[in-house]
């Protein structure tokens, strides 16, 4: 993790962030060993629930930790963005080359492949997303739940109807699948796949497993108001 003391005001801030990262890990059950994904540009930390979590900023702590890929390689950030047509002007070197050593397969949104026709809900220019999806993939997310619950999750994502699932500390919470297929892997829609529930409040360990045949941008978690019962 890098966090550029120079632009995070020197010692005291990072005394301060390894503090934080101290208690997180004193907090997370079962002795898990990611941490939240921070860095220069990405400094809110650990993403709250109700919220939106983007797929791109899965958690620190590599392969069988954080996440799970196929191969080692990122096949967007690491491969793909490397050539020039693909490194657009309306992104930046960072945008381009986004975690780019890592195996999670990573891309943007740009203006020729994702905003050159009709999408269903059209994605902000240089939303970052997972694409060239797998079977048996996932990605871990630390996750600060402000009060226990039923949650509706809707996703921004692009392609196939397929499942997917969520767990919460390390049991499955929710089977979800995406409602409706677009036209390709740059069509993108934004849905609700499912419901997830956190039996309690505080960080928790979300995990996300999919498959073959979608790109995924981010998800929204909403609570789902119980009704009263009448007096």
């Amino acid at each position: 993790m890098h966090f550029g003391t120079q632009l995070f005001g020197g010692g005291i801030l990072m005394a301060a962030t390894i503090l934080v990262m101290a208690v997180v890990r004193a907090a997370v059950p079962g002795g898990y060993a990611g941490r939240p994904f921070q860095d220069a540009v990405h400094r809110a930390g650990i993403p709250t629930i109700p919220g939106q979590i983007q797929c791109a900023l899965y958690d620190l702590g590599g392969e069988g930790v954080a996440y799970h890929d196929t191969d080692t390689t990122n096949n967007g950030s690491g491969r793909l963005n490397l050539e020039k047509g693909h490194q657009r002007a309306h992104a930046s070197e960072y945008v381009w080359q986004f975690r780019r050593d890592e195996g999670v397969d990573l891309s943007f949104v740009k203006d020729w492949a994702d905003l050159n026709h009709t999408n269903q809900v059209t994605p902000h220019v240089n939303q970052f997303y997972i694409g060239w999806t797998e079977n048996g993939e996932w990605c871990r997310y630390t996750v600060q739940v402000q009060r226990p619950g039923v949650y509706r999750i809707r996703c921004l994502y692009a392609y196939q109807t397929n499942a997917v699932a969520f767990d919460v500390n390390g049991k499955r919470a929710a089977e979800c699948r995406l409602p409706a297929a677009t036209p390709s892997y740059h069509h993108w829609n934004l849905a609700e796949i499912g419901t997830v529930e956190f039996p309690e409040a505080g960080i928790q360990v979300l995990t996300f497993h999919y498959g073959k045949g979608n790109n995924f941008a981010y998800f929204e978690f909403e609570p789902v108001e119980q009704s009263r019962p009448s007096p």
